[in-house]
């Protein structure tokens, strides 16, 4: 877009100055100006300036979603340091790992997390600040020599701190969620619109309101929702958190039109009991991820909008793939970019054949993917000019690609390669699942077995053998489940992903079904 400044601090003032009043954000009864987001945000930068951050210096953002939340990121921005949005689930070594690793010297939480925090305090030996949010009516006990954060800022002025935002210098540190392992931190830095993509801003109309319920800390709400909202000059609608049965009323309430949603959002909103209003709402498009083929068009019919699909990771050296209706209905698209689908060898797939994606890298100082500290995940991210994706995928004879797994997630039984997401998807058809979650466990003959995890919906009963009895006739035999166990409820990060790193460490245990010994 042209006339939009190339950092964050100046597109801020940018806004500020040329929208004046019109609503940024609505967040339950606030209706927030871009004017009084820029005035607010400069008041915390020139607060965090006080307690010494400036470029080369981190701050944690550890609250739920709120306005603070973006006062204090957009706040850092503004003083030529980095942010580290932090995932407000975490707790114990997961979270003292993020703090640690990311070198942060100003923590900034919310009330609600002050006995988190002070279960590993005397273990983050690198923290100078800890700020508090005060989000409840009465006053949480804190430590002395904590500060909170609606007071500093109510100290200082509303003028631009005035530091000069300069190329190089880290912007951002976007941990990886860590289902599958140690969570890495995706290094940003202050460089041509290093503020996010906008991503969707080409979609948007002038008078579009973006709603979005995911959490701030995941890109899918800041980047591609948030940022594309300040870039386009739109209205942000934004929940506290994820409510299947609220969600459509609160996108009613503040006449949402548009909103970004994964895949298990689709699911669990298209398993909410039908209401005659479900097609009266405001909502004419949804860019989604991982969205279910076989619940692509129901979604569309059931609350009257469009779905396009999208492919992106904060870690994909900014290659995406978009699906706006010209391609079929469960596939993401043609990439616009170089790529291969490639087996173990590096030898490309036929097609129908699932393979990992791969993009050519035609600028590296584009592509890049910096780890922090961790110089050999960045190594290993662009091989040989190819930048891996770890992302199976599979192409269709005109060239449509489909997601099949994470290269990760994926199992091999008896010679067969096996997709975890597809064994899940057959398990979920059942009427009386809710979600389920598929993992390979070592076998006695060399490589895995199928185990499946599975959640019932409310009221609902159902067993190993049912279960057994819907697999059959709809999957291979490769791909049905040995072990099958239920569960009340998944292990989730804030993004509604399945943890499976805990699943996996725990395996099968004296609850676990086991297809072989029922013969």
């Amino acid at each position: 877009m042209s006339g939009i400044p190339s950092n964050l601090s100046a597109l801020l003032e940018h806004q500020a100055s040329d929208l004046k009043d019109k609503t940024f954000l609505l967040f339950e009864d606030q209706d927030i100006s871009f004017d009084t987001l820029n005035r607010n945000t400069n008041r915390a930068a020139n607060a965090f300036a006080k307690l010494g951050v400036q470029a080369g210096r981190g701050v944690s953002i550890m609250m739920t979603n709120a306005p603070e939340w973006f006062y204090a990121h957009f706040g850092v921005q503004k003083l030529n340091a980095y942010s580290i949005p932090v995932n407000t689930g975490l707790k114990g070594e997961g979270l003292k790992h993020i703090i640690n690793h990311s070198d942060c010297r100003v923590l900034v939480i919310d009330d609600t997390f002050v006995d988190t925090i002070l279960a590993i305090c005397s273990d983050l030996g690198g923290l100078d600040t800890v700020i508090v949010n005060a989000t409840q009516d009465v006053d949480v006990d804190i430590p002395e020599g904590w500060l909170y954060l609606d007071r500093i800022m109510a100290e200082e002025c509303d003028e631009n701190p005035g530091v000069e935002i300069g190329d190089g210098e880290i912007s951002m540190l976007q941990y990886t969620s860590g289902t599958t392992g140690l969570p890495k931190g995706v290094v940003s830095r202050y460089k041509s619109q290093p503020y996010g993509p906008g991503f969707f801003t080409s979609f948007l109309q002038p008078d579009d309101i973006v709603y979005t319920c995911l959490p701030l800390f995941h890109a899918n709400a800041l980047a591609i929702s948030a940022m594309s909202a300040l870039i386009g000059g739109n209205t942000l609608a934004l929940s506290k958190r994820f409510s299947a049965s609220r969600m459509w009323d609160e996108i009613r309430r503040h006449k949402a039109t548009t909103f970004n949603a994964l895949g298990a959002m689709i699911t669990i909103l298209m398993k909410q009991p039908e209401r005659d209003d479900d097609v009266d709402n405001p909502v004419r498009i949804v860019l989604s991820a991982a969205c279910p083929s076989s619940e692509w068009q129901a979604f569309e019919t059931r609350f009257g909008l469009t779905l396009f699909e999208a492919y992106g990771a904060v870690d994909g050296g900014g290659f995406r793939i978009l699906n706006a209706d010209d391609a079929p209905k469960g596939s993401i698209g043609k990439p616009v970019d170089t790529y291969r689908l490639v087996d173990d060898d590096d030898n490309d797939v036929k097609s129908g054949e699932s393979g990992e994606l791969i993009f050519e890298v035609d600028d590296m100082a584009i592509r890049k993917v910096e780890y922090y500290k961790n110089e050999k995940a960045s190594s290993a991210k662009i091989v040989d000019g190819w930048l891996r994706t770890g992302d199976m995928l599979h192409a269709d004879e005109a060239g449509n690609l489909y997601f099949d797994d994470r290269k990760t997630d994926s199992l091999r039984r008896r010679g067969e390669n096996i997709s975890a997401w597809e064994v899940e998807r057959e398990i979920n058809k059942h009427e009386a699942v809710f979600e389920s979650a598929v993992i390979g466990v070592k076998s006695d003959l060399g490589e895995d077995d199928v185990m499946a995890f599975v959640v019932l919906q409310p009221d609902t009963s159902l067993t190993a053998e049912e279960l057994i009895a819907h697999c059959e006739p709809i999957m291979a035999s490769f791909m049905i489940p040995r072990f099958i166990e239920f569960r009340s409820e998944f292990p989730k990060t804030e993004t509604h992903r399945i943890q499976k790193s805990i699943l996996k460490s725990e395996s099968v245990g004296p609850e676990t079904w086991d297809r072989e010994k029922q013969s």
